[in-house]
């Protein structure tokens, strides 16, 4: 799952621009985007699984993953590929034990500390951020910057992907220091021609 795990979409309805979500999902798996992380937050479970099967249905039409975030139980309902963990999920552990193996399990993490304890623990891959400044990540505390990036990815031995303000003129900076990947949300979602961002992005990483 490495290689799909190359670029990542992770979800917002609040950043599309007042454009549908599955719309510009669609837009950007059309373009080649090989993943998906559904990320809403405040939606109830009912209708998190909703728009989990209307995802997952468009990722399967383009030979793309899923992964949602925090919830086994919903990633299991519609069939999603992963499931990944938050500092309010269950431990690795636990998530193993509910999924077994028809889940592949992420971690998202914010310091050296926690990576190497979720890798640990079993996961099968870190999100490490935020490395650069964005408003989304702001409350997860400062950019962390790539030499610490690349400390996470010196000292666990799973695929990291490096998230928070990564735009494509970053991803040889970010692929230098050690990350497998990157997760975006706003540089997809906001974009003015989200198949067009998404193209720039997988090119930068065709590049680096």
């Amino acid at each position: 799952m490495v290689d799909e795990l190359r670029l990542c979409l992770v979800t917002d309805r609040a950043q599309t621009r007042g454009r549908e979500l599955v719309d510009v999902v669609a837009q950007c798996l059309q373009a080649g985007l090989p993943a998906v992380q559904l990320r809403e937050k405040d939606l109830p479970a009912a209708d998190l699984a909703r728009l989990g099967r209307a995802l997952r249905d468009l990722t399967r039409r383009h030979g793309a993953r899923l992964i949602v975030n925090d919830r086994a139980d919903v990633a299991l309902a519609v069939e999603a590929d992963g499931v990944q963990r938050t500092s309010t999920s269950l431990p690795v552990a636990d998530l193993r034990a509910v999924a077994d193996e028809r889940l592949a399990i992420g971690a998202s993490v914010h310091s050296l500390d926690e990576a190497v304890a979720a890798a640990a623990a079993g996961a099968d891959w870190i999100v490490f951020g935020p490395v650069y400044d964005t408003p989304s990540k702001r409350a997860y505390g400062p950019p962390q910057g790539p030499a610490r990036l690349e400390a996470v990815c010196r000292a666990v031995g799973v695929p990291v992907i490096a998230i928070g303000g990564v735009t494509p003129e970053r991803v040889v900076e970010v692929c230098r220091a050690g990350a497998r990947g990157v997760a975006a949300i706003s540089a997809l979602l906001a974009a003015d021609a989200p198949a067009e961002a998404t193209r720039r992005f997988l090119d930068a990483l065709a590049r680096a």
